[in-house]
């Protein structure tokens, strides 16, 4: 065990975590360079359209150094806030972290927040500046920023260049010569820690475990703890980085174990697989639970579609553990799901997905978060869609979730920065200087007010220099309502929200503007209204389309051509009564993106 080495990279999103995965399996020569492409550990077409990692990706390299052969355990992870419980999974495998650093970027703030996963984690980091070969590198600041981030010498700063390989083999040797090899005994009984997991049509499901103690064989009776399943293991493997068979995969390793479920719930991401004969030994920690930030519901265009989309959500749950959701049935959109999630991309990545991977039409409601509401009888719930919101009669007090936000940017922009989170109704804590240059702002902020458009905001302000680190703290008082929006008289579940009070005209505004724009006319004139109970906020009409009635006509009398008029306003009338619209989905996108 003393030769194997496991560690993952933690960075800020696009500083080059993927690239420099890619020259390390190049340098090992994990990968041949006939199969070599750019970020090869972004599997997922939607990473690679959108060049972010979304999901930890394991790979096992062979280096020798000094002529001693060692193993080589890396995990990739992703870098945007929405995904951070895969890093905190990451970190939990391994015993070392490589703290990348854009030189052009600096430290920004995921590098912060992944930095106190990994120390939370007790892990030895390796600083490692990547870009150096950028005409904008500013090498000798970001280098300052990361000693006064974690108090390192500068001589222990790599310099590296992942786009053109240089300096990469000094971090495998630092990563051999800094790293500690892994604890864990191979005469005990085995203890294996579930990180990850994916289903396999053919295979069922697939484990991606860590082994802390004893051996995991082919063919072995094993026991998941948490889940109290049996199964067989009907393969065991490496990731190199695909999957590559073994015949056993022993204490220290990561790997992969077949376990040929079918049935997805038997496998539970932190859970402990062990032998069938010694299932009572003590259970590993596991990972703390993840608590979702913004709920939405999902529903299927066609309501046939309900027992796919429960598979298809079951399955991304396995891959996605940060996912929570559970049933629920709206009277207008019929049964689906009001679902968890980290954040807005983590929601459109999963909407994404099921378009992509399962081939389902599907409609999201407007995303909000779950607020403790205390009624007039003492009774406390927590809600998390507009439905369930209480007559107001019935409630004593709303609380809203606050979060604890930490702002990274260039001294210039802070003025703006600040008057947008106090737009916002965020609550100033204190500034740090990384250096004379930049500042971390830490903040209060309502987490339905960075919801929508904060981190856009954020980004143009700032003219894309600031990035934003977020994660739950508190609960406040807040005066919230619901906004109920009206389309050709029929109330839209799916586009009601929660909102402040004081803001609820300008927020029924925007949504029935954006209807107006987005909705297909009809035969009939459709009515849109943004409202509090039965007042009326905001209104807006989309006329009918007409037909030129009076075209056939050549000549003759006024009198005829008001009456096909007459006649055709009748039938709009009519029309009217019975109107019904059916809202397509690229207008929910865009209304959620208002």
């Amino acid at each position: 065990m003393d030769n194997i080495r496991n560690f993952c990279i933690i960075a800020h999103i696009d500083h080059g975590k993927s690239t420099l995965a890619d020259r390390l399996l190049e340098f090992t020569g994990t990968v041949s360079k006939r199969e070599m492409k750019a970020q090869i550990l972004d599997s997922m077409d939607l990473e690679r359209e959108r060049g972010i990692t979304i999901k930890l990706t394991p790979v096992r390299m062979d280096y020798t150094l000094r002529g001693k052969n060692y193993i080589l355990n890396l995990i990739d992870t992703p870098g945007h806030v929405d995904f951070n419980y895969e890093v905190s999974r990451s970190l939990a495998a391994v015993e070392g972290a490589i703290l990348l650093v854009d030189a052009t970027q600096g430290v920004q703030a995921q590098t912060i927040g992944n930095l106190y996963l990994a120390l939370d984690q007790n892990l030895t980091i390796i600083p490692v500046i990547n870009k150096i070969d950028l005409p904008s590198a500013k090498i000798v600041e970001t280098k300052q920023e990361i000693i006064n981030l974690i108090g390192c010498k500068e001589e222990d700063i790599l310099s590296v260049s992942a786009k053109t390989g240089e300096g990469v083999e000094k971090i495998l040797q630092k990563v051999v010569e800094i790293i500690p090899s892994p604890k864990g005994a191979l005469d005990k009984p085995l203890r294996a820690l579930i990180f990850d997991s994916v289903y396999d049509d053919y295979r069922g499901v697939v484990a991606y475990v860590r082994l802390i103690d004893g051996r995991a064989t082919r063919g072995n009776k094993i026991f998941f703890q948490a889940t109290e399943k049996e199964s067989d293991i009907i393969e065991v493997g490496f990731f190199k980085p695909k999957y590559s068979a073994s015949s056993q995969i022993s204490a220290g390793e990561i790997g992969y174990i077949v376990t040929g479920f079918k049935n997805i719930e038997g496998c539970r991401v932190g859970d402990t697989i062990v032998l069938k004969e010694t299932k009572n030994v003590a259970s590993l920690p596991g990972y703390k639970e993840v608590n979702p930030m913004v709920f939405a519901g999902v529903f299927c265009q066609q309501g046939n579609d309900f027992e796919r989309l429960r598979e298809a959500i079951l399955k991304l749950k396995l891959n996605d553990s940060a996912l929570t959701f559970e049933a629920e049935h709206s009277p207008a959109l019929g049964f689906g799901f009001r679902c968890g999630f980290l954040g807005l991309l983590h929601l459109d990545i999963f909407r994404e997905r099921l378009e992509r991977e399962y081939n389902l039409k599907i409609i999201i409601t407007v995303p909000s978060v779950a607020y403790k509401v205390t009624k007039t009888d003492g009774e406390k719930i927590i809600i998390k869609s507009p439905q369930e919101l209480p007559d107001p009669t019935n409630i004593k007090q709303i609380e809203e979730p606050l979060v604890k936000a930490d702002i990274v940017s260039p001294k210039e922009f802070i003025g703006a920065i600040m008057q947008l989170v106090q737009e916002k109704h965020g609550t100033y804590t204190n500034t740090e200087y990384l250096d004379s240059n930049r500042a971390i702002l830490h903040y209060q902020i309502p987490l339905a007010s960075i919801l929508v458009d904060f981190y856009d905001r954020l980004k143009s302000i700032s003219s894309g220099y600031a990035s934003l680190n977020y994660e739950l703290s508190a609960y406040q008082s807040a005066k919230v309502v619901k906004l109920k929006i009206v389309v050709a008289e029929e109330e839209v579940e799916a586009l009601s929200s929660l909102v402040y009070e004081e803001e609820a005209y300008r927020a029924g505004r925007v949504v029935v503007e954006k209807l107006k724009a987005s909705l297909p006319r009809q035969m009939f004139e459709i009515k849109i209204q943004a409202g509090i109970g039965s007042k009326v906020l905001a209104a807006e009409r989309i006329p009918a389309m007409r037909k030129d009635v009076l075209a056939k006509m050549s000549g003759g009398d006024w009198t005829r051509k008001m009456k096909l008029l007459q006649k055709q306003k009748a039938g709009k009338k009519k029309m009217l009564a019975k109107g019904r619209v059916e809202i397509p989905s690229e207008t929910y996108l865009a209304i959620l993106k208002r």
